[in-house]
């Protein structure tokens, strides 16, 4: 009916302003009740800290924000749904959830708007055009088959024939778009007369449904038949991943690869059984003559001997294999017939993305069951997923530190795992670490051990057991679990050292140095950390022996061994800041800081510091907070007494939004450090800094931090002094009041998508605008304009 979209309507509205924000949660694809908290926590980016996991994660993470939740699909889970809907709405003063369903949850509070169908135009024959396009259904039909034929114009008569369209669609706007479809290939009367031929269908084969449903199902299953038979191939196979696609996800698991097994669907000779369309006459007769089908109008009904597939009143046909080539193609196809939809992101970093909706999705999977193809589609997409997986893990040596490749493949992963789990099938093993490695870089810990300690004993003697113990450490460490992390990591090294392939062994050592430093075992993890990176040196790998020695030279400066740590930061930082992903980036850099304070060099410390800010995205981050305590300290070395407690309030108050603790040794530091200038303040002065500190947010705040922070690098880090105020921007031309608007977005964090959809201008437009913006004020990152709007707007006395 419609409610999906109204409430994404709603979202949009909501999510630029400022008293709160709104997130968007499907369920569709979501099949077990108990995960529901997981699979919140996971849309919302809420980590399991200091030993807090599921629904108490989500009430300590929401506490007394304001924030709107959409929970888009609920019918399925609505137990599941009014459960934890009823939990944090009661803990939560501030939540307010969005429910679309197709049935009420009967929470306490709850307030029901029923979405109808589109208004129809009155039915009878004396009334005029202009009330007949009145209507709701009908303007929307005449907007979609004018986007899908530009030349698409009202005949005489024709108002009439649409209307009835809409009636006969009973107003399903669904429905209603799926028929506009084929303005471009069918005339209204033909449109109408394929209604008519359709609507004793049902979407599950009964008669007794309800009439809605009667006139959706046909619409779908008449918009299915007008596909042509590789259109119908294609839709039918892209049913399996609930969790959309893009053009490689979707060749891979649509075109045809080994032949099916016989009884299921091969017809030899390179035929492929399909349902519901017309034999390609070349092939005819040697599928007649396989099948025992003496008519020239099918090759046999359901129940017909040598039958392998269909539903009554449908005919088995022949289609040649699929080409991969052919696949984008088509999906572009189904996309302009509305029975795929594009997916909106960020096209230009993840490329395109489409999925099917629920509806139509269910639709395709019973076609693809009745044409016998549902294993090898499914065996397709495990092999394609698993080798995803699998090619991940043998080109990096430390896979869990990197972003996961099949990031945007998590819901079509974890509908893969539950499949092999049911089949027993042994790509079970590389698709759950792979799930698990993806849980747990968003810190859904508990989720993440809990799939692992299920497959880890599938392969226990097994080398690939290596990785699954090493990622069940790291997760153990983060959630305090000190005792649980050094077993499995001793065991992984057992494992690792049992084996012949290097690049596990290492992963295992570092595991096991991890959690060494975490237990603050610090000679213990040296050692380790060593040893892993003796191992990484067989491997040829730079930025695998560049990543090793920092983290060695971490682990140093905790015991003291500042000179070599600083001589391994300087052998490893060139490859880091060349090749390594941000999140390494900027904790080199850190460490790099933290050497410099070590060393006592507090003007080289506070350029590293500074430089992490910079790298560091808009908006509040995990890699923002050492460089703030860092620069706190910084200004505590240098008797700054306000500045330094300014920016550990604010660290501070990050930190306990975003529900993250500081490494001991490191927070040790910082303690120590505000304590000495807090005894040359009054407690007056200390009260007033801190609530300063704490009123700092966002851009303003990282405009404070580095406000006469001279940026650039001199001496033994290389590179040339830069001046105080060498941001300013002097002689260039003015923004203009659309570059400036730009750019205020993005000081307040929002990406080119979401601007686009604020200012009512396309993704292409934002763009260009950033890209004047930077050359008109000299800089690169998003981060450094948002530093630059922010400055411009709080004046030079700005901070409180």
């Amino acid at each position: 009916m419609g409610k999906t979209r109204m409430a994404l309507e709603l979202a949009g509205s909501v999510r630029g302003a400022r008293a709160g924000r709104a997130h968007w949660v499907a369920l569709d694809s979501l099949q077990d009740g108990e995960l529901l908290p997981q699979a919140l926590a996971a849309a919302l980016g809420v980590r399991e800290r200091g030993g807090r996991a599921g629904v108490e994660a989500l009430v300590h993470a929401l506490g007394t924000r304001s924030v709107l939740i959409v929970l888009d699909n609920c019918e399925h889970l609505a137990d599941a749904c009014a459960r934890l809907a009823a939990t944090l709405l009661a803990r939560c003063p501030r939540l307010r959830i969005l429910a679309t369903s197709r049935e009420t949850l009967r929470v306490p509070g709850e307030v029901v708007f029923r979405v109808g169908e589109l208004s129809l135009s009155p039915s009878g024959e004396d009334h005029h055009t202009a009330e007949l396009l009145g209507s709701e259904a009908v303007r929307l039909f005449l907007a979609r088959a004018r986007a899908s034929d530009a030349a698409f114009e009202l005949g005489p008569g024709e108002a009439r024939t649409v209307a009835e369209i809409c009636r006969r669609l009973d107003g399903l706007p669904l429905a209603i778009e799926l028929a506009a479809g084929r303005a471009g290939s069918l005339s209204l009367p033909g449109i109408l007369h394929g209604l008519d031929d359709q609507l004793s269908l049902l979407t599950d084969g009964r008669r007794t449904g309800p009439g809605r449903h009667r006139e959706l199902g046909a619409a779908i299953d008449w918009s299915h038949r007008l596909l042509d038979p590789l259109e119908r191939v294609v839709f039918r196979r892209l049913s399996v991943l609930g969790g959309g696609f893009d053009a490689q996800g979707a060749a891979a698991v649509c075109a045809d690869g080994e032949r099916p097994r016989d009884g299921e669907g091969h017809l030899g000779g390179g035929e492929y059984l399909d349902v519901e369309g017309s034999l390609d006459g070349g092939h005819l007769e040697g599928v007649r003559q396989r099948y025992g089908a003496p008519r020239q109008d099918g090759i046999g009904r359901p129940g017909d001997a040598g039958h392998p597939t269909g539903t009554a009143g449908q005919r088995a046909t022949a289609h040649s294999p699929v080409r991969p080539e052919q696949v984008l193609r088509v999906v572009c196809a189904l996309e302009a017939k509305s029975l795929v939809v594009r997916v909106r992101g960020d096209e230009r970093r993840d490329g395109a993305r489409f999925r099917q909706l629920s509806a139509i999705r269910a639709y395709g999977r019973e076609r693809l069951a009745e044409a016998g193809e549902l294993d090898d589609t499914w065996h397709r997409a495990l092999g394609w997923l698993a080798g995803r997986a699998a090619g991940a893990v043998a080109a990096e040596t430390f896979p869990d530190t990197v972003e996961a490749p099949l990031r945007q493949e998590q819901e079509n992963l974890a509908a893969a795992v539950a499949r092999c789990a049911a089949r027993s099938d042994d790509r079970h093993f590389p698709l759950a670490v792979a799930l698990a490695r993806l849980q747990y870089q968003q810190e859904q810990l508990t989720a993440a051990r809990t799939l692992l300690s299920g497959v880890w004993e599938q392969v226990p003697d097994h080398e690939d057991r290596v990785a699954a113990l090493a990622l069940a450490a790291r997760s153990a460490c983060l959630q305090d679990d000190h005792d649980a992390a050094l077993a499995f990591a001793q065991e992984a090294v057992a494992v690792g050292r049992a084996g012949r392939q290097p690049a596990r062994l290492a992963n295992a050592l570092d595991a096991l140095a991890a959690a060494r430093l975490y237990r603050g075992e610090f000679s213990e993890a040296v050692a380790v950390f060593a040893e892993c990176l003796d191992v990484v040196r067989t491997l040829g790998r730079p930025l695998d022996l560049a990543l090793c020695r920092h983290h060695l030279a971490w682990a140093l400066l905790q015991t003291g061994g500042i000179a070599q740590a600083d001589a391994l930061m300087h052998e490893c930082l060139p490859e880091l800041e060349a090749s390594a992903p941000p999140g390494q980036v900027t904790a080199a850099l850190h460490t790099a800081g933290a050497i410099r304070l070590a060393q006592g060099e507090v003007d080289a410390a506070e350029r590293r510091f500074a430089e992490v800010l910079l790298k560091t995205p808009p908006g509040e981050s995990f890699h923002a907070l050492y460089p703030l305590e860092g620069l706190a300290i910084v200004a505590a070395e240098r008797g700054e007494v306000e500045r330094s407690l300014r920016l550990y309030a604010a660290a501070s108050a990050m930190r306990r939004r975003i529900d993250t603790e500081p490494e001991a040794h490191w927070w040790g530091q910082v303690e120590a450090a505000v304590a000495r200038v807090k005894e040359r303040a009054h407690p007056s002065g200390v009260s007033a800094a801190m609530a300063a500190g704490r009123r700092l947010r966002g851009a303003r705040l990282v405009t404070y931090a580095l406000r006469g922070t001279p940026l650039g690098s001199t001496g033994r880090d290389g590179g040339q002094e830069a001046r105080p105020g060498q941001g300013d921007v002097i002689g260039q031309p003015p923004l203009t009041g659309r570059e400036s608007a730009v750019a205020e977005l993005v000081a307040e964090g929002m990406t080119n998508q979401q601007i686009a959809a604020h200012l009512g201008l396309s993704k292409s437009t934002v763009a260009s605008h950033l890209d004047r913006v930077r050359d008109k004020w000299g800089v690169r990152s998003r981060t450094q304009i948002a530093v630059r709007f922010a400055g411009r707007a709080a004046g030079p006395d700005s901070g409180s």
